[in-house]
C-alpha cells in the first residue's frame, strides 16, 4: 500500500463527537509513551502527522487520521500512566470502552508493546479486553532498535507468554530504522482488500 495522502481529521473526547461510520478504522492502542505517534508517522510517511512528545499522557482524545481518504488510523489515548488524575483516566477507559462497543468499522487493532519490557497489567487488561470480543489484533513491538537483535526472540516469548499470544505472530517494528513498516502496511492493505469484498 502506498500513502498518497494523510491528515487529521477529527479529534474525539467523547462518544456524541464520533464520526459517522462511513470509512473502515485501523486503530493504535497502547500504553503512554510507548510509540503510537512515531508508528502513525512511520506508516503514513508523514514526519510530523501524529504529534509524538516526550511526556507521556498528552493524547487526551482520540484522534482520526483520514489515509488516502479511504481509512482512518484512530490513535487512542495512552493508558497506564500515573502522573494523570484518577478520574481523566477513568474518563478515558469509559470513552474507550464506549468507542470500541460502538464501532462497526474496526478491520483491525495494533496492540502497541515496547519490545524492552514485559507487558504491564494493562497491556495484559486490553489484550483480554480485545479477546474476549473477538476484535482482530496485531501485537506490534515497538522500539526494536534499543534491543540487540540477539535479544529480540526472548523479548518476544516473553511477550507472547504475557499476553497469549503467539511470538510468531508479534511484529517487532522501529520507526528510527523502518523495520517492520512494510510488513504493517501489507497488513493493513490485506484487510482492506478484505473489507472491500
Amino acid at each position: 500500500m502506498k500513502v498518497k495522502k494523510a491528515e487529521l481529521s477529527k479529534l474525539v473526547s467523547a462518544r456524541k463527537d464520533l464520526p459517522a461510520e462511513r470509512l473502515p478504522e485501523i486503530v493504535l492502542a497502547g500504553r503512554s509513551n510507548v510509540g503510537k505517534s512515531s508508528l502513525i508517522n512511520s506508516l503514513s510517511g508523514r514526519r510530523n502527522l501524529a504529534r509524538t512528545s516526550n511526556t507521556p499522557g498528552k493524547t487526551r482524545a482520540l484522534h482520526f487520521y483520514l489515509v488516502n481518504d479511504s481509512f482512518y488510523f484512530v490513535d487512542l489515548p495512552g493508558y497506564g500512566y500515573a502522573k494523570v488524575s484518577r478520574a481523566l483516566q477513568q474518563k478515558w477507559g469509559a470513552l474507550i470502552e464506549e468507542f470500541f462497543s460502538a464501532r462497526k468499522k474496526i478491520l483491525l487493532v495494533l496492540l502497541v508493546i515496547d519490545l524492552r519490557h514485559e507487558p504491564s497489567v494493562e497491556d495484559k487488561e486490553m489484550a483480554d479486553w480485545l479477546r474476549h470480543f473477538s476484535i482482530n489484533t496485531i501485537v506490534v513491538a515497538s522500539k526494536a532498535d534499543k534491543v540487540p537483535r540477539g535479544k529480540r526472540n526472548r523479548q518476544k516469548l516473553v511477550i507472547a507468554g504475557s499476553l497469549g499470544v503467539e511470538p510468531e505472530g508479534i511484529i517487532t517494528f522501529s520507526a528510527k530504522t523502518g523495520e517492520g513498516r512494510e510488513q504493517l502496511l501489507r497488513i493493513i492493505d490485506d484487510e482492506l482488500a478484505k473489507n472491500r469484498c
